[in-house]
């Protein structure tokens, strides 16, 4: 008997991160206890995957490898990924692919509409690949898939994860304008770090773009978070809360950074449970309408229980205003 072995097909197959197919594999880690999480499989996991299949969508659950996938998609929560599955930057935390995006699909706004429709959904997050490549950075976009929700859900408040719209004039007002209940735009690290974790990125700039938010539209919840176990320290941690209270951000989220593959930035260290509260305490005395710091914390986790309470939150500061 003969094997045969298509090394042709194997080898025509593009990496998923061509950028990191020569580097050295870095030792993992093992995970302490308090990182478990349940896995993917119950009957409102399928339903959740079904749908998204039926639209022919992309979800950054998946393309992220996102730890609480099976938790959220239970629930049938699942956060849209928008313009594609391709990113043109290349994070050394990320596990989206990355290379040379394909062309936008026009029809896409309304399949995540229709999608945001069947399952239900009160909120529903949205984000996207970076699209250097588009002139406008994908901010029209962003912008269809908004008021094609408002279209089909007009009950149903929305919340984005924006690219950072680098070099790209007009974009962010462009995005604003549609004019999303939740900004959110991640600095994902301390500013230290942002040459090897985020080397596409300026910090300032995103912090200026969170900024710019609140200038054209302060009734937009603004939010960012960052990922710890990089190799940051404490206090550098401390002062990105500073800069974000700066900027006047309403939300933010801090969550432990788990390695994709040994290609990837290796993690640092674990975090633990007693110093993600404590980051929450200290974030809140700073002055943060809403704070979510643990372990497992992901921008979009738990996001339409935390915009309920954000927006009591703000209702609270507002009449302590009043009545004062």
């Amino acid at each position: 008997m003969v094997t045969v072995l298509n090394t042709l097909n194997r080898a025509l197959e593009k990496p998923r991160h061509p950028e990191k197919v020569n580097r050295v594999e870095t030792p993992a880690l093992k995970k302490p206890d308090w990182i478990r999480v349940r896995a993917p499989g119950t009957p409102g996991w399928q339903q959740t995957a079904d749908i998204v299949r039926a639209n022919g969508l992309v979800t950054v659950c998946e393309e992220a490898s996102c730890p609480n996938i099976g938790e959220c998609w239970q629930k049938k929560h699942a956060t849209f990924m928008i313009m594609g599955d391709t990113c043109t930057r290349a994070c050394a935390f990320c596990n989206v692919r990355t290379g040379l995006p394909g062309p936008l699909d026009m029809d896409e706004p309304q399949k995540v509409a229709d999608a945001v429709a069947k399952l239900g959904l009160e909120h529903v997050v949205v984000t996207s690949v970076d699209r250097d490549d588009l002139a406008d950075g994908g901010a029209e976009h962003f912008a269809r898939t908004i008021r094609a929700i408002r279209a089909t859900s007009p009950k149903t408040t929305i919340e984005i994860l924006t690219p950072d719209f680098l070099r790209k004039d007009g974009a962010l007002e462009v995005v604003v304008a549609a004019r999303p209940d939740v900004f959110n735009h991640n600095l994902e690290c301390v500013p230290s770090l942002y040459l090897k974790v985020r080397p596409g990125a300026r910090y300032f700039h995103s912090l200026r773009l969170l900024q710019r938010v609140k200038e054209l539209d302060p009734s937009i919840f603004t939010k960012s978070g960052i990922m710890v176990g990089l190799g940051e320290v404490r206090n550098e941690v401390l002062q990105l809360m500073d800069d974000l209270r700066s900027a006047e951000i309403d939300f933010m989220t801090i969550g432990q950074y788990l390695q994709p593959t040994r290609k990837h930035h290796p993690v640092m260290g674990f975090v633990t449970p007693e110093d993600f509260k404590s980051y929450e305490t200290i974030a809140y005395a700073k002055g943060f309408l809403m704070v979510s710091s643990s372990p497992l914390t992901r921008s979009s986790h738990h996001a339409g229980e935390d915009f309920a309470r954000l927006r009591a939150a703000r209702a609270a500061k507002l009449g302590s205003t009043v009545s004062v």
